[in-house]
């Protein structure tokens, strides 16, 4: 029995409530799907949702099926970047996966389609579906069209700046302010948004050839279409995310992931809905499953092409043909076909036709934006997991977004307890060429691990410190991040991390050909790899680690 109609049996009360929300009586036997998306005036990413929802809703009506139309909407990080409201970011990752969570069991609902675009409504969407084990579906909300010569929201960091320096006008700013994000739809860069996108269809939960579709386009009114169509039918064949988001999946989206340069953001997202399911997925995992796997794309901002792009190129699916031979093209999909029938498909239906042409007007074609696997962008992918004495347990730094002349960077450390200290230094001029930026206490535990985007841009935005100075961070950073960015360094300071008693001056070194973060020299002096465990063992002798106690919805990083 339907779940909905187990409801009704337990609950004289449903029926009259139904059809005092619509429903007529025909309406209440029909298998009952809940329409959960992030639809809001909160930023582009979310703007346009309501019409594919709507779009959505009609087609699960027209299969005979009753939808129910949900909204919780989402937060943009690219506007909380740099203050508090940075600290509730991942901290909605969970709320927003607790309320899909809660609509569709007080209602007892027997489907479910999600639909959002950024950071962490995409995995708290596939952190719900994963959990409830509903028939599912994910719809991705597509990328922003790119503006005038390739700019988006994050070239204004740059612009600001050039202002600051005497060096830009206000008016021309302004310029770049009003054309930076044309549409909605996700930021045109390799940024969370799009990367979770990208994965949600890598792991098998979104339609193929589906993620960051151009969302100015009447092209994803046709997927949610699709989608709504296929939820129906998904609940007919009891067909649940357990045996689509196997662990063969999230192996074969870690491939992927790898190939297109994906945001660090990835390390957190991946293993939080593979939780959902039983299924442990570790930075050792990450470690393994993207070695001997290629850089195939040079997108945005690590790269010079924005996202649709990377769809008009063929996107996910033409990764997948070039990854086949890595990739288990076995698994089952949202479809009910295998990954690899699903390739087949799109192929004979014209999906890589139509990207190609696509392409041509803008007299480009798909190989320069995607690269083959025997001639790829970078033979080694797009990140690397770091080991040392301030990071036992892991760091993460994406090496595509670095130059590499900083493979291997040595300097003494200057250390801020918050970001904005940090970035008030950077912007200051009192970072000087060749140092190691520290920002600690910005880990989960400690303020919800807020992303370092405005720290980073503003080195990488100042000609005396690109390529001369890099950060380590417990903390974590955008997607959109560039040059020698550490992040992720566990454990947190906040936990008692050696990142906690770090001094200025002490000497780090980053070592991504030898995949490790370093002390390496106390107070300006190398060091023995013995006596910097002796220093660092005196000094947790004699200080403390700072705890934190949150308030409101913050206390959920108290759990």
């Amino acid at each position: 029995m339907l779940n909905s109609q187990k409801i009704r049996k337990a609950g004289p009360e449903v029926d009259p409530l139904w059809i005092g929300s619509g429903r007529t009586e025909k309406d209440l036997s029909k298998p009952q799907i809940l329409i959960e998306s992030t639809a809001g005036d909160s930023h582009p990413g979310s703007r346009h949702l309501l019409s594919v929802a709507e779009a959505a809703k009609n087609a699960v009506y027209s299969a005979q099926a009753m939808p129910a139309v949900y909204t919780v909407t989402d937060m943009c990080d690219g506007v909380a970047t740099g203050h508090q409201g940075m600290n509730y970011s991942l901290v909605s990752r969970e709320v927003i996966a607790g309320m899909v969570e809660i609509h569709a069991r007080a209602s007892g609902f027997d489907g479910l389609v999600t639909i959002s675009t950024c950071d962490k409504a995409t995995p708290g969407h596939l952190m719900a579906l994963a959990r409830l084990d509903l028939p599912a579906i994910h719809i991705c909300g597509g990328s922003m069209a790119p503006g005038p010569a390739l700019i988006s929201a994050d070239t204004c960091y740059e612009t600001n700046l050039r202002v600051a320096e005497g060096k830009m006008s206000s008016e021309e700013e302004l310029y770049y302010k009003k054309n930076a994000c044309p549409s909605c739809g996700a930021c045109q860069y390799m940024g969370t948004a799009s990367t979770m996108q990208c994965l949600s269809e890598a792991l098998g939960i979104a339609l193929p050839g589906s993620a960051v579709i151009p969302a100015n386009s009447n092209l994803i009114m046709q997927i949610a279409s699709d989608a709504g169509e296929r939820v129906v039918q998904m609940v007919k064949e009891d067909l649940r995310p357990s045996k689509i988001l196997t662990r063969q999946a999230f192996e074969n989206a870690i491939k992927v992931f790898a190939a297109i340069g994906g945001s660090t953001n990835a390390v957190l997202h991946i293993p939080t809905i593979a939780k959902e399911l039983g299924i442990d997925i570790s930075l050792g995992d990450f470690e393994r499953l993207t070695k001997g796997i290629p850089l195939l794309t040079s997108i945005l901002t690590a790269g010079k092409w924005p996202t649709q792009f990377f769809w008009y190129a063929g996107g996910v699916p033409r990764i997948m043909m070039e990854l086949k031979d890595m990739l288990d093209l076995s698994l089952p999909t949202v479809t009910g076909r295998t990954v690899g029938e699903n390739l087949e498909y799109l192929e004979k239906t014209g999906f890589f036709r139509r990207s190609a042409q696509y392409l041509g007007n803008y007299g480009m074609k798909p190989s320069d934006i995607i690269k083959s696997f025997g001639d790829p962008e970078d033979t080694d992918s797009g990140i690397t997991i770091l080991k040392g004495n301030i990071a036992t347990e892991g760091a993460v730094i994406k090496h595509c977004a670095v130059d590499k002349s900083m493979y291997h960077f040595e300097g003494p450390a200057r250390v801020f307890d918050n970001e904005e200290d940090a970035e008030e230094a950077i912007y200051n001029g009192d970072i000087r060429h060749g140092e190691v930026v520290v920002v600690r206490y910005v880990g989960k535990k400690a303020a919800g691990m807020p992303e370092m985007l405005k720290a980073t841009d503003a080195i990488c935005n100042k000609e005396e410190l690109n390529n001369s100075c890099a950060l380590i961070t417990d903390g974590r950073f955008s997607g959109a991040t560039r040059g020698p960015s550490v992040g992720y360094l566990l454990p947190e300071a906040a936990e008692g991390g050696s990142i906690a008693y770090i001094d200025d001056n002490d000497i780090v070194e980053i070592d991504i050909n030898s995949k490790s973060v370093n002390i390496v020299g106390i107070n300006g002096n190398k060091c023995t790899q013995k006596e910097v465990e002796e220093e660092f063992a005196k000094r947790r002798g004699t200080r403390q680690h700072k705890t934190f106690t949150h308030k409101g919805v913050l206390r959920f990083l108290d759990i």
